[in-house]
């Protein structure tokens, strides 16, 4: 048997984003319910004047008011009254279900801003753990103008997908400094992976040992990381060694320590100047020649 439409709009209100979309519901809702109520106390009061339309940024507290009013007020209603007014609410909301859109592009838009203004603040306080590492791989020109910084995972996808257009534009552009953190985060191989990385940088291998890694096919795990590294010629025990050492463990807890701080906890997760790329879009060489150039017209406030 086919799902009513009442049951079909509780599953998409219940699903991770529509339960963000559940606000004009309860809204109408409520301004129904509000409005039946005072008609029926005082029904030979004036129509109520026209609503009008608000701001998506007063929605939340409109919404919480409505909520409000259908608790304490709704058992003046009768049980058919009740359903009659739900009836009323489902039909405005399957016959205009661009409202449900309409408020989750607000809220994604308004999300989005308060992301922005917590890395702006972030960025800042960091700066120097971001822009001047002590013990970070650098590669490109470690003298260059253009910060360009990255938090990877040997075992993310998207991380592999991304690689080539971040290395040819360091190839290209010959003043970027692109700072890499190793963020190993998706498993216990991902660190495994990420230690032999750092032991290869102070044999002074570590970008032909991080191409190798990222473009390779497979699970990232100690085994797959030496693999690589001997093929690149690398001294095994002297390797084997430093990636148990103290500097390694600590450069890889720093960098989980600075992404808690920042607000960071998926990979890849691009930082060019002051501006942030999360994950890997399409057009991932146009935002990073589009920040490039705004960074280097307007200068970086935070590097």
């Amino acid at each position: 048997m086919s799902a009513s439409p009442l049951s079909r709009l509780f599953d998409v209100v219940t699903t991770a984003k529509g339960a963000s979309l559940l606000a004009p519901a309860i809204l109408l809702l409520g301004t129904t319910l509000a409005v039946g109520q005072s008609a029926s106390q005082t029904p030979s009061a004036p129509a109520s004047p026209p609503a009008v339309s608000q701001p998506a940024s007063e929605a939340k507290s409109d919404t919480a008011a409505a909520a409000s009013s259908v608790t304490g007020k709704s058992s003046a209603f009768s049980a058919q009254q009740r359903e009659e007014l739900t009836q009323i609410v489902k039909d405005i909301l399957l016959a205009n279900p661009e409202i449900m859109l309409e408020v989750q592009n607000a809220l994604e838009a308004r999300m989005d801003k308060i992301q922005a203004d917590r890395m702006a603040v972030a960025l800042k306080e960091h700066s120097d753990e971001l822009f001047r590492p002590s013990s970070s791989p650098v590669v490109g020109n470690a003298k260059g103008d253009l910060p360009l910084i990255e938090f990877f995972d040997y075992n993310c996808g998207y991380c592999k997908k991304a690689f080539s257009d971040v290395a040819s534009f360091v190839d290209k552009d010959k003043k970027t400094r692109f700072i890499l953190k190793e963020f190993p985060i998706l498993s216990k191989g991902s660190e495994e992976a990420s230690r032999v990385a750092l032991a290869a940088k102070m044999q002074g291998k570590y970008w032909e040992f991080h191409r190798a890694m990222i473009e390779s096919q497979g699970q990232a795990n100690e085994a797959s990381a030496l693999r690589t590294a001997e093929k690149l010629g690398l001294d095994m025990a002297r390797l084997k060694r430093d990636m148990n050492s103290a500097d390694v463990k600590k450069e890889i807890d720093d960098t989980r320590a600075l992404a808690a701080k920042m607000g960071i906890q998926g990979t890849p997760h691009f930082i060019v100047g002051d501006k942030i790329i999360p994950g890997a879009p399409e057009n991932l060489v146009e935002l990073l020649n589009k920040h490039a150039s705004d960074v280097r017209k307007d200068g970086c406030k935070v590097c």
